[in-house]
């Protein structure tokens, strides 16, 4: 698939259905691909399962029979929380037949995360699987919530307010007449990894699932009207609790008619390129470390069916993108967006990637970068924030019922994301890093991605973090935390060689004057690095 970029921006316009809800196009493929397999299900221990869209359109009605029963209705607000499962759809599906917004939870949460967003979102129902519950037992009573369905639970919970999930839907019909939803209704309150403060509780709007289907679909997915779905096999890597999900096996699986792999096991290298090759999957989704550590397996001896490879979640360095183009023919290409919206830029099917880069703005959309302090758009090379038209249909619908959050955010022409970019000369996207995370120094604007890009491609380098550092002459300079590979040990030779690598791969100002050799960097529950901290740390030890 190629798409001619200026004709697709200039011809693309929204016609959201009044009506558009992810149920109705459950419904709508259930009676005309009823027989395609949905979803393809297997885990670590070897089970495996299909579901047909026939089958999902069933468990859903089912499910959403036996909420009502328990009286979950239109507004109340469902949390979940269980790794990838058979039977993830069918709750999602059936909480949102009712009407209710679904707030989805990690597994990599604690109780105490669990606590917060039961209180801040006044959530009455929680659907956890049996091996989490001693994320909510411990707060349960601290909590709004009034009922508990585990999931995979034996029943014995000796408790009214305590069921499984198979009871509630034992014996319900597969039919349901539900309330009248549409586009314009809540769907979900996704909440922000919290890189700065406590975590925002994102409110998106049923329309957000249409977004993804028109942008994220053909636009990053390279999945449209043209593709033969029966050829291929989509498999997103994300976890259920993450907006991720909603992106990819929710946003594109379900709402293109596609068939997708899900896999529940801890990511292993090996496993997962044996999975590519043994499953057939033709389209991957997964994270820039993933990609690095596939690019350090021999990928050459793994006979691979991909047409696609995506990349999300933070920026994905050149050395991947290079070894796994060299080995299998296809470039992982980035995307970029947020919790509050969908993807923003892409490097889209048929343009040309530039290794660093994170495309090119998707059409509709409306993203360009501004000046951080005002909002009149910054000039080419420049390094300015990502902003959007806070009327554009492809971010979200303000936090819940967080007005001064709204106000703070939403109240002028543009969504600030509080991520920095940079664009040239032929509107590609270069990621720069978070607003807050910009380092001055001796009046030179650093953007710290660019600098661990390029660390992270020596060898004894596995992964780095930069921030600002204080200097008494230059204001700041740039600090380094870095973990080294297998086999390096941190001395200050091998810190003189990383400063005269660095000096020579990026501009001799952007080099780290200060370099610390760490075991581990600090990171959210999504696996984002908290520079917050690192800088925090750097202005105790200079204070």
């Amino acid at each position: 698939m190629g798409v001619d970029y200026s004709a697709t921006v200039e011809e693309f316009e929204w016609d959201i259905p009044k009506s558009y809800t992810v149920t109705s196009v459950i419904e709508d493929y259930s009676n005309e691909i009823g027989d395609r397999v949905a979803v393809k299900y297997l885990n670590e221990e070897g089970d495996r399962s299909e579901r047909t869209y026939a089958d999902l359109c069933d468990e859903m009605n089912r499910f959403a029979n036996g909420l009502e029963e328990l009286g979950v209705s239109k507004g109340d607000r469902v949390m979940h929380l269980f790794p990838r499962h058979p039977d993830a759809f069918a709750i999602q599906l059936g909480a949102l037949s009712v009407g209710a917004l679904l707030v989805p939870c990690s597994s990599m949460l604690r109780a105490k995360d669990i606590e917060f967003r039961a209180n801040d979102c006044d959530a009455s129902t929680v659907v956890v699987h049996e091996s989490l519950t001693d994320m909510v037992e411990p707060v349960f009573d601290d909590t709004p919530l009034e009922r508990v369905i585990v999931l995979d639970g034996d029943g014995n919970t000796g408790d009214e307010q305590w069921s499984t999930f198979e009871s509630v839907v034992d014996g319900q019909s597969t039919e349901y007449d539900g309330p009248d939803l549409g586009a314009a209704d809540p769907m979900s309150i996704n909440y922000t990894s919290g890189t700065t403060g406590q975590p925002k509780p994102v409110l998106h709007k049923h329309r957000w699932m249409y977004c993804f289907n028109a942008v994220n679909a053909p636009y990053w997915w390279g999945v449209d009207e043209d593709t033969d779905l029966d050829d291929e096999l989509l498999w997103a890597t994300t976890g259920t609790g993450w907006a991720k999900w909603f992106w990819s096996p929710v946003g594109v699986g379900l709402t293109t008619g596609a068939t997708q792999l899900i896999y529940d096991g801890d990511f292993e290298p090996e496993t997962f390129l044996e999975l590519l090759e043994d499953e057939g999957v033709t389209k991957l989704c997964a994270v820039p470390t993933q990609y690095r550590m596939f690019a350090n397996a021999d990928l050459e001896s793994y006979n691979v069916q991909l047409n696609d490879t995506l990349s999300a979640g933070e920026p994905l360095n050149r050395e991947p993108i290079e070894r796994i183009e060299e080995a299998w023919g296809v470039t992982p290409r980035d995307g970029y967006g947020q919790t509050e919206t969908v993807a923003l830029v892409t490097n889209y099917p048929g343009i040309d990637i530039k290794p660093g880069s994170m495309g090119k703005p998707t059409p509709g959309v409306g993203a360009t970068i501004i000046d951080t302090q005002d909002e009149e758009e910054v000039e080419e090379g420049e390094i300015g924030e990502i902003a959007v038209p806070v009327d554009s249909p492809a971010i979200f619908d303000g936090y819940y019922e967080k007005p001064e959050l709204d106000e703070q955010k939403l109240s002028g022409d543009y969504y600030r994301t509080g991520d920095l970019a940079s664009q040239d000369e032929e509107g590609y996207f270069f990621f720069e890093g978070r607003a807050d995370d910009i380092i001055i120094s001796s009046g030179y604007r650093i953007g710290p991605f660019e600098v661990e890009d390029a660390l992270v491609s020596h060898d004894a380098v596995a992964e780095a973090a930069v921030v600002d550092s204080p200097h008494d002459e230059r204001g700041s300079v740039v600090k380094a935390y870095t973990i080294l590979a297998d086999g390096y040990d941190g001395s200050d030779d091998l810190k003189d060689e990383l400063q005269g690598f660095m000096k020579e791969e990026t501009a001799p100002y952007k080099y780290p004057r200060r370099i610390e050799f760490v075991d581990e960097l600090p990171k959210t529950s999504s696996g984002k690095i908290r520079r917050v901290e690192l800088r925090e740390q750097e202005q105790e030890k200079h204070a």
